[in-house]
């Protein structure tokens, strides 16, 4: 069996092993956790403590992870639903492996970025999406801090690019785990050279590329949507640059910034009034 063969079959069934799909999670988080140590692009003063931020988004992380869990059995049975009826791009193209994981990863980073860009078009659906800005201190714990509201909206958009796309499940597979990682690296208080970070954001979202997203003021907070390919933002007009250390994270409004750790006030706060 050849490299690529082997590849294909790990990813194929890799959505029956959520332990194994935990510990890349874990394994990147941890990872970016220590290099934050190393090479940080802030000096971040926690509210209380690092640890203790940590554990308000990684209460989030635990729902999301719970919502996408139960969203598989979807997303699987869609997978192999466009198999058996040869639908979506992959099938009409006749792709073969190779291509079927190019479509597959175009299509879902594509739901990706449109999920993002609706979120902060729509005033309700920002009510949701404004918890992941919410937080002041931008870090590796920061990736999937997303209110239940939002993952759920994140995952319909997912489901119905796999329809559109027909992508098989190792396509589907290979897109979550690239995305699990960059939204670890692109949310990870790290500093790379300029250059790097500037090369590395002509196909990729880099971190300083997405820490814009992250600044508290418009036009900064609504740009630069992207997941794991730069393309989208590139070429739909959302791209935008600002010198990292002008960056100041938070949201100017809507949201008090010394609540962005209260765990009870962020899940309610999407549904009270005062955010009209």
């Amino acid at each position: 069996m050849d490299t690529w063969s082997s590849v294909i079959n790990y990813f194929q069934d890799l959505e029956q092993r959520p332990l194994e799909r935990m510990a890349i999670l874990v394994g990147g988080l941890l990872f970016f956790w220590v290099l934050e140590g190393a090479i940080p692009v802030f000096s971040l003063r926690y509210r209380t403590t690092k640890l203790n931020h940590a554990a308000v988004n990684f209460a989030f992380t635990v729902i999301h992870l719970i919502i996408h869990s139960l969203l598989a059995i979807i997303i699987v049975g869609l997978s192999d639903w466009c198999q058996t009826h040869s639908f979506g791009i992959v099938h009409w193209t006749q792709a073969g492996i190779g291509w079927s994981v190019l479509i597959g990863v175009l299509a879902l980073d594509f739901s990706s970025w449109w999920v993002h860009w609706v979120m902060h078009r729509s005033s309700w659906l920002w009510k949701f999406h404004l918890i992941h800005h919410s937080d002041t201190k931008v870090d590796v714990t920061t990736g999937l801090r997303h209110h239940p509201g939002d993952s759920l909206l994140r995952g319909l958009f997912f489901i119905l690019f796999i329809f559109i796309s027909g992508a098989p499940m190792y396509a589907v597979m290979i897109y979550q785990t690239l995305v699990v990682g960059f939204t670890a690296f692109t949310h990870a208080n790290i500093s790379l050279p300029p250059v790097v970070d500037k090369i590395v954001s002509y196909l990729f979202v880099s971190p300083n590329m997405h820490k814009v997203h992250h600044h508290r003021s418009q036009p900064y907070t609504d740009t630069n949507y992207g997941a794991v390919l730069s393309i989208w933002d590139r070429t739909l007009g959302t791209f935008s640059q600002l010198a990292i250390h002008e960056v100041q994270y938070g949201i100017d409004r809507y949201y008090p910034a010394e609540k962005d750790e209260e765990l009870g006030s962020l899940l309610k706060n999407p549904f009270l009034s005062s955010n009209d």
